[in-house]
């Protein structure tokens, strides 16, 4: 099964914060205007402008131009005043994005068109658009077809029921996406949902696979499409009650937050896996330092995908005759260059910023959500718990975290609690598991190489619906799985926990923020700062250790065989500080924070921080990292706390180190985690250069040899900071296999050159 077209992730959005301000030359903002009204009226006296031949097709907040002749310059009016220009492309076509509502007209030097209105984002279409009447395109006994949004682009779409249209109404669940979930021959997770007896349907966003448009990732017109998709769908006569929920791990995962906040009338659920809460600080530039490992090559993936025929299988279409899917690349040319945009624009800057970060508008989803994701995912990273507290306007909203990788959210300890969700939210009935075994068998060997799980139960038997549902929301939301992977009941590294914990809410109420004061001899005190008495020196060396500490190729990185290759620092090429063994059971649960007080020969470095774990008998166990490049030390005040610095990253805000040999103060984020320390076992945090610390990524970072210092002493008090949770049971029995924990190698424990 090509299960990597369905579930890699997303680095991509990224790719578009980093350009906030960036103009791809196709932009209508009012600075960019060519032509001055003056120039307009004489030419317009000297000689009447003929009618356009070419196609005009406004929407929300762009328009594209089609069929006009190759080479020639248009540009865009209102007002009698030119607002941008550009050139027809080989392909005929020329597009205008970010142009406010009104009313336009789009010239050459001899020809116009006729006024036209560009519409506001905000506008909301009659609903009678949506109508099986208007959809003409989509099949009305499943197969492929196309659905007509609001401004004339058709979507392709493929519809997977699971039984006979004249058998339904069918639950109906959505897959909307930038990979090819309409292609009918790569529809590798429906089965997931048709097995259940959910009706399927995956869509293509505008500028992928066979959708018209252009392609620039999660621009606003994208969501709007999602909300037309799902109003579309949803009025089929074979989607039970006309509500339809959303599903999808990672790329789709993410683009149901985006959708579901433009509020679909008739979207009941969504189901977002392995996700994002900030394209800029958890994938792209996390820390500010540019993830060129995954986040670059992703983007490039998509760029080249949203290219002419960029995915095969729609070449194959039209050239078996589809000729909607051929006339549908014709927008392709007018993509803007991600990649080049990721290089050109390396600070976060706003409003693009936050429009690519779900957590600032989550806010604005009012169906209930089931949100699973890893820890130490190598994919998208990780960091996505920090949007939790923002989903204000959930009814319901069930969170299950876990270590490992970007597969976890389908794993089966995730299934089981996303399959009833599925079937109470979308299906209305109460849950049945019967499917789940034959759906974990299937994926098991695909993705992780085993093939034995625990049961699916089916814990609502002989409960009405309503009392299934009931239970169900009466449990605690929030699920965390510790040691993914280390249940002694199946091989190492089958995707099984050793044990879980539930909560009321995310943050964990009951848990206490803990603080290690860092000292001499790299030392890591429990309660006490400002101890030591001489700096800890390290040389910040990227090419000491290889950048990542996977090496395999493709997707083996999900196996549970899956071999690391994690390697401890070089002597001098950075320092570690580690606790003393710890009298009890001590679980961490949240994000963290390292505050250090550090001097630099260089103007500016790049820090990464780890957390692992050694254990009394010498083997250390990774946990989690965190980056910062030490210019962009800004400080969010007013959303940073003792726990989570939160940077601005703002281009404004940046500044150099002293090179005097004085110390500065920086706080470097952990990203979230939840993990057991136990009895006997040992904290360690160690400071360097960014690599070899996480799979799949890779850094552009600018370090290259300068010397680090790190202060401890009462005027400078370095430390660490993290969220212990009390009364947290531990399984009694021994602690899972080195190398079994999924996303968390293991190595024997080798002290830094400081003593840590």
């Amino acid at each position: 099964m090509s299960f990597r077209r369905s579930v890699v992730p997303v680095a991509l959005s990224l790719a578009l914060l980093a350009a906030a301000c960036s103009d791809d030359g196709n932009s209508a903002s009012e600075s960019s205007a060519s032509t001055s009204a003056v120039e307009t009226t004489v030419a317009e006296t000297v000689a009447p402008l003929a009618p356009a031949t070419f196609t005009v097709q406004p929407g929300s907040n762009q328009v594209a131009v089609l069929d006009a002749d190759v080479g020639t310059t248009l540009a865009v009016y209102r007002d009698g005043e030119s607002l941008a220009e550009g050139t027809v492309d080989e392909q005929g076509s020329l597009l205008f994005r970010e142009l406010k509502p009104g009313t336009y007209t789009i010239r050459s030097a001899e020809a116009t068109s006729d006024e036209f209105e560009v519409a506001d984002a905000g506008d909301v279409p009659d609903p009678s658009i949506y109508s099986p009447e208007q959809q003409t395109l989509l099949p009305a006994d499943g197969g492929f077809g196309y659905i007509i949004t609001r401004d004339g682009t058709t979507l392709s779409a493929n519809v997977i029921l699971p039984g006979p249209a004249a058998d339904g109404p069918y639950p109906t669940v959505v897959e909307y996406s930038g990979y090819q979930p309409s292609d009918p021959d790569s529809a590798d997770l429906a089965a997931l949902y048709t097995a259940q007896g959910l009706a399927y349907v995956g869509v293509n966003m505008r500028g992928m696979g066979c959708s018209g448009g252009s392609f620039r990732f999660f621009e606003t017109v994208q969501s709007l499409d999602g909300y037309d998709a799902i109003e579309a769908i949803a009025a089929q006569p074979w989607v039970l009650d006309h509500e339809v929920g959303m599903v999808g791990i990672s790329y789709p995962g993410i683009s149901q937050l985006f959708v579901a906040a433009t509020q679909p009338p008739s979207l009941n659920s969504i189901t977002p896996l392995s996700v994002l809460d900030d394209s800029y600080r958890s994938t792209l530039y996390p820390g500010g330092i540019l993830n060129t490992g995954f986040a670059v090559s992703w983007t490039q993936e998509r760029v080249d995908q949203s290219k002419p025929f960029g995915q095969e299988w729609t070449k194959a279409r039209a050239d078996a005759g589809d000729t909607m899917c051929a006339d549908n690349q014709k927008l392709r040319l007018q993509n803007p260059d991600l990649v080049q945009e990721i290089d050109d624009n390396p600070f976060y800057a706003n409003p693009l910023g936050d429009s690519l970060a779900p957590a600032t508008f989550v806010d604005r989803i009012e169906v209930p959500v089931f949100l699973a994701g890893a820890w130490q995912d190598e994919q998208t990273g990780g960091h996505f718990p920090a949007m939790l507290p923002n989903f204000t306007g959930s009814p319901h909203v069930y969170v299950t975290l876990t270590n490992g990788l970007h597969t976890e959210s389908l794993s089966p300890p995730v299934a089981r609690r996303y399959m009833e969700f599925l079937q109470l939210y979308v299906g209305k009935n109460v849950p049945d598991l019967s499917a789940g075994t034959l759906i974990a068998a299937a994926l098991g060997g695909a993705i992780w190489g085993v093939d034995e799980f625990g049961p699916f139960e089916n814990r609502f038997t002989g409960m009405t619906y309503a009392d299934a549902l009931a239970a169900f929301e009466a449990e605690k939301p929030v699920r965390i799985l510790f040691e993914q992977g280390g249940d002694p009941a199946f091989a190492p590294g089958t995707p099984e926990p050793h044990f879980t914990a539930e909560f009321d809410q995310w943050p964990v109420p009951s848990a206490v923020n803990t603080l290690w004061g860092l000292g001499d001899g790299g030392s890591l005190v429990a309660g006490q700062q400002g101890t030591g008495t001489t700096p800890a020196t390290y040389t910040a060396d990227p090419s000491a250790l290889p950048t990542t500490f996977y090496t395999g190729g493709g997707n083996g990185v999900w196996r549970a065989d899956v071999q690391y290759d994690w390697q401890p620092l070089p002597d001098g090429t950075g320092v570690g500080f580690v606790t003393p063994p710890f009298d009890a059971d001590t679980v961490v649960v949240g994000p963290g924070s390292v505050d250090l007080w550090i001097a630099s020969d260089a103007a500016d470095t790049d820090l990464e921080v780890t957390i692992s774990e050694v254990r009394p008998d010498g083997t250390e166990i990774y946990v989690q990292s965190g980056w910062l490049r030490a210019s962009q030390r800004a400080l969010d005040e007013a959303a940073s706390t003792d726990l989570r610095p939160v940077h601005t990253h703002a281009e404004a805000d940046a500044t150099d180190l002293p090179t005097d040999g004085s110390f500065t103060g920086v706080r470097v984020e952990l990203f979230p985690f939840a993990h057991p320390f136990r009895a006997g076992s040992r904290l360690r945090l160690t400071v360097d250069a960014p690599g070899n610390n996480r799979a799949i990524w890779e850094f552009r970072t600018i370090s290259k040899g300068e010397q680090v210092q790190i202060a401890t002493d009462s005027e400078h008090p370095s430390r660490l900071v993290l969220s212990t949770v009390p009364n947290v049971p531990v399984p009694a029995d021994a602690p899972p296999a080195c190398g079994s924990v999924r996303g968390q190698p293991c190595r024997p424990y080798q002290p830094a050159g400081n003593g840590g």
